[in-house]
This record gives C-alpha cells, sequence and structure tokens, in this order.
C-alpha cells in the first residue's frame, strides 16, 4: 500500500462508444474530464457497430488524452498512476484503451491500474457526493449492464441482484425502435412518455414477483413489442406516447423495488443510482421517492457524469491505488469481467 495515499490519476476510458480521458485528484476531484462521443457515427446503423466504435477509437484517443492533460495543465509525468477500463464493454473497444494506456504507464514509468467499468459507474457518485463513503448499495442501470451492488468499506463489490436477460437501457432502446423513434432509443422513448399515460397499460413477468432481487426485463419488453404489433397487425390506433409511458413506468416500478429492497436487507442507509439509464428523469425521481420513503438517503451523480466518461474510472482507481492494486504490462481487455461473486448474506461464493 502507497505511504501516501493522495493521488493524482490519468484515467482512460472506451469500453463503447465514448472516447474519454480525466485527470482526477483523490478520487473526488476531477481536474479535467475530455468526451468524444460517437453517437453521431452510430445513429444511422441505429445502434453501436463495434468495428467503427474500435476505429473511431484509434482515431480519437490521441487527442482526447492530450486534451484532458491540457487541460489540467499537466503532463503525463506530473501524475501518479495511469488507470484504464480493461473490462466488460467492446473488445476491441477496450483494446484500443489499454494498449493507449499500458504505452502512457511504460513510458513515463508509472503504476498501471485496471478498473471494473461498472465499479466506474459507481464510483461516478463519489465525485458528486463529497461526504458519501461506503458501504451503500447501488442500482447500475445502462444500456449493457444492470445491476444492484453493496459497497462495503473497503471498496469490495459484491453483486446482490442482476437481470437475467436484457439491461434495463437495453429494453428502453429495443421498445423505443418498434415505436419508430431514433437512436440512441432510451432518452427519445423518455421525452415521449411524457406525453402519455402511464397507467394506460400493464406489463409485468411472473419472474420478478417474491424477495429475490434478480431480475427479467425481456417479459417486459416482450409484451410491450407484442401489443404494438397486434396492433399493426389488426389495423388498429394505438398512442404511441401511451406505450412509451406505460413500459417506461413498469421497468421503473421493478428497478425501484428491488433496488430499495436490496437497501433495507444490507441495513447500510444508502441507496445509489449509477449508469447510462441513471440519466432519466422519470427513474431518478422515482427512485429518490422511494428511497427517502423507506427511510433511505438517495444519491445520483449528475447527468454528465451518468453517460460513460473517464472521471468516473480515475475516482475508482483511486481506491485501487490506496489498495496498491496495480496491473502488469500485460494487462488484457476483458469484455466479459465479472464481479466476484459472493453472496453478502452468507459470504459462501456463488
Amino acid at each position: 500500500m502507497p505511504s501516501d495515499p493522495h493521488a493524482v490519476i490519468f484515467a482512460v476510458e472506451s469500453s463503447c462508444d465514448e472516447t474519454a480521458a480525466a485527470v482526477v485528484k483523490d478520487g473526488r476531484e476531477v481536474l479535467s474530464s475530455v468526451v468524444f462521443t460517437q453517437i453521431p457515427l452510430h445513429k444511422v446503423y441505429g445502434g453501436v457497430v463495434p468495428e467503427i466504435a474500435s476505429r473511431s477509437h484509434v482515431e480519437k484517443i490521441g487527442a482526447v488524452c492530450a486534451e484532458a492533460l491540457a487541460q489540467a495543465n499537466m503532463t503525463i509525468y506530473d501524475v501518479d498512476a495511469v488507470a484504464v477500463t480493461n473490462g466488460p464493454g467492446l473488445v476491441g473497444a477496450l483494446l484500443v484503451g489499454v494498449s493507449y494506456a499500458k504505452g502512457l504507464a511504460y513510458a513515463a514509468q508509472k503504476p498501471l491500474i485496471a478498473v471494473h467499468h461498472i465499479e466506474g459507474h459507481i464510483a461516478a457518485n463519489l465525485i458528486a457526493h463529497k461526504d458519501l463513503d461506503p458501504p451503500f448499495v447501488c442500482l447500475v442501470a445502462s444500456g449493457g449492464h444492470t445491476h444492484i451492488v453493496h459497497v462495503d468499506a473497503d471498496w469490495e463489490m459484491k453483486l446482490l441482484g442482476r437481470t437475467r436477460d436484457d439491461a434495463a437501457g437495453e429494453a428502453f432502446d429495443k421498445v423505443a425502435r418498434i415505436l419508430g423513434l431514433p437512436y440512441p432509443g432510451g432518452p427519445e422513448l423518455e421525452k415521449l412518455a411524457k406525453e402519455g399515460d402511464p397507467n394506460a397499460y400493464r406489463f409485468h413477468s411472473a419472474f420478478n414477483a417474491g424477495e429475490h432481487l434478480d431480475m427479467s426485463f425481456s417479459g417486459l419488453k416482450t409484451a410491450a413489442m407484442n401489443l404494438v404489433h397486434h396492433a399493426e397487425q389488426k389495423g388498429e390506433s394505438l398512442r404511441r406516447a401511451d406505450v412509451a409511458a406505460s413500459f417506461q413506468k413498469a421497468v421503473d416500478d421493478l428497478l425501484c423495488a428491488k433496488a430499495v429492497h436490496a437497501a433495507l436487507m444490507c441495513n447500510c442507509g444508502t441507496l445509489a443510482l449509477a449508469g447510462g439509464v441513471a440519466a432519466n428523469g422519470f427513474l431518478r425521481s422515482r427512485l429518490e421517492q422511494a428511497a427517502r420513503k423507506a427511510g433511505l438517503r438517495f444519491v445520483c451523480p449528475p447527468m454528465n457524469l451518468c453517460t460513460d466518461n473517464a472521471a468516473m474510472i480515475g475516482a475508482a482507481a483511486w481506491w485501487e491505488w490506496k489498495k496498491g492494486n496495480f496491473a502488469p504490462l500485460s494487462l488484457n481487455a476483458l469484455p466479459s469481467k465479472k464481479f466476484a461473486q459472493q453472496n453478502f448474506f452468507t459470504g459462501d461464493a456463488s
């Protein structure tokens, strides 16, 4: 463990369709943050094209990293460590960031820190809420992941619940596509839902009943898609806004119920929200209301820290710095990188 817990960390994030770099001090203070988004490149295809994403990362990562250092008025030799997301994510996209970060660490003779992408999203809350310290429970909801995670006092993660099929953001995107909305579908569905009746239709899945903390969104998505398809086949009119509002409510009801239940079971007093779907205003409002009603403190990052960025990676990396968890220069991309699966309530591996 380093003798001095203070550290300035240069962080790189390239797990999907954002090329990002940041300089973060002591896991809380963002000295710079630069994000290049590829959304315009993928919009014409209705989703992220991995090959296009990888090529764009190659083209932009040098300039993004240089700009992040310039904004912090630093060079790579001024930082204490280099951090990078090495999973989960798109393998080609991850390899670009990992390779670039390893090159920087080697050239500047700095320690290299590997960061789990989901831990980065969770750490965004520490940037936004300076007084927040673990332990707490966090709901991570994004286009690729839906996890309920317990974060202990030593920044060790234990998975409490997860989706068994589609991620929440993925379900939003698929229903948005059926409704004829452009990519990215989640924000467009939220916008349309504001015009609809959230009680017009009831979407449910039998799997989600009970005390367990796992979730399924596939049944909810299929029910919404079948509703739209059957109406089209019969030539019946259907208010798209009502479908959007009802589907959004069904997903958010499920997320809120499972997350609050998890926080109460862990008796930690704080419930956090993170990930791209955390930018959904309806979910933020509903979860805050549900948490406060249950006597829990609720926290979530600002919108700019919900989507992929490198500041959150630098924040998570600081905890690894404190523990002396450094990666070798043989570090590889792990597209399916997972949490250590341990049962929070029994301590047994699962």
